[in-house]
């Protein structure tokens, strides 16, 4: 039986009912085993406690959104000039991968006071992190991606005398971006955590790092849970907006066409 790729539209919606569905038995769960709430809120309580200051949560998710997002893109671009060196170049890759495992398995924690100093307060540090933070994945997706590309092709283009320009545009890349989105659905959350938390030691008073900080400070589980659902929300939307770019970048591809029968 062949597998229907949904539209846009139906995936957003079926992300929706999922969503329902599970904070539907959260809720449930918390009203039915009596739950203390200092031990774990139920939705309905984080939601009215959002519904109160609506601007502020906007405000803020809106800055940790930004900061990441364009954490994410800087990845995006270093690693593809990156990945398609590592494609075309063996040695190049066997030099690369350690250094990018090491960035994957150091602990951000441990360095992120040092960009802090080094870059100042503020958002630099913060989208310095989280683009370091997203580029080992994206460059791993990026020069395997590069390197599947179909060997009769790149012989016909190298027939022709297709440069290697033409070659990386029409031919590599194309065969990269299935594993570009794939990394990049992975991405999402690794942005956003890393932003929410270099938040804390960037000493900026915007942001939901900085909103949760507080919160957590002043022992306000309220305040806490409306950050941790804003963080949710969050990432939902850029789950979807990939799916939606996916959808129509992809749309030659065998995973996003329609069985005809």
């Amino acid at each position: 039986m062949n597998r229907r790729p949904l539209r846009s539209s139906e995936r957003a919606v079926a992300g929706l009912v999922g969503l329902a569905v599970f904070f539907g038995l959260w809720e449930l769960l918390v009203r039915a085993l009596n739950v203390r709430p200092f031990v774990l809120r139920a939705p309905s309580q984080a939601l009215r406690y959002i519904w109160k200051s609506p601007h502020f949560y906007w405000t803020q998710a809106m800055t940790t959104g930004r900061e990441a997002l364009l954490g994410f893109l800087l990845a995006l671009v270093i690693a593809l000039l990156w990945g398609a060196l590592m494609a075309a170049s063996s040695i190049l890759d066997a030099a690369s991968t350690p250094v990018l495992v090491l960035v994957m398995v150091t602990p951000f924690a441990t360095y992120a006071p040092s960009v802090v100093l080094w870059l100042g307060s503020g958002w630099k540090p913060i989208e310095f992190v989280v683009g370091l933070a997203c580029l080992p994945a994206f460059a791993f997706a990026a020069a395997d991606g590069m390197r599947s590309a179909d060997t009769a092709a790149r012989e016909l283009l190298h027939s022709v005398d297709a440069g290697r320009w033409e070659v990386l545009w029409r031919l590599r890349l194309p065969a990269a971006m299935p594993s570009l989105f794939t990394a990049a659905r992975w991405n999402v959350g690794v942005a956003l955590v890393i932003a929410y938390l270099v938040e804390g030691y960037a000493l900026v008073t915007r942001g939901l790092g900085a909103a949760g900080k507080r919160a957590a400070a002043f022992s306000n589980a309220n305040g806490v849970w409306a950050v941790v659902f804003c963080m949710a929300a969050l990432g939902v939307v850029g789950m979807l907006a990939i799916a939606a770019v996916r959808a129509r970048v992809l749309h030659w591809h065998a995973s996003e066409r329609r069985p005809t029968i």
